[in-house]
């Protein structure tokens, strides 16, 4: 059976240098795929509130959703081989904080 996987494709620009002298790079265009509906996801994070603003909610979800999913697909790599039990546990903690509607039912 074939797996199924939501594909994607993220530009990134640096829009603004901190220093004056810094390099600017050309856009980068990647094309990747995800297990998760990385949009879906990012409304989750939303509505949690955990963080000062809602980009702060996006930028959260979408390098979280990247980062696993590369953990994922090289789970015999021995980089993540610490990380795993913990990051196992991160998840099962945010998977079960409420989120803004589920907090106001109390």
């Amino acid at each position: 059976m074939e797996k199924r996987t939501n594909k994607y494709q993220l530009r990134l620009e640096l829009l603004k240098t901190s220093k004056v002298d810094d390099t600017i790079y050309s856009p980068i265009e990647l094309e990747f795929d995800n297990h998760d509906n990385i949009f879906t996801i990012i409304e989750r994070m939303k509505k949690r509130n955990l963080f000062h603003t809602e980009n702060q909610a996006i930028e959260f979800a979408i390098g979280l959703k990247m980062f696993s999913e590369v953990m994922l697909k090289n789970r015999e790599n021995e980089l993540f081989s610490e990380l795993r039990p913990a990051f196992s546990e991160f998840m099962k903690k945010l998977k079960s904080t409420p989120t803004k509607d589920e907090d106001k039912k109390d």
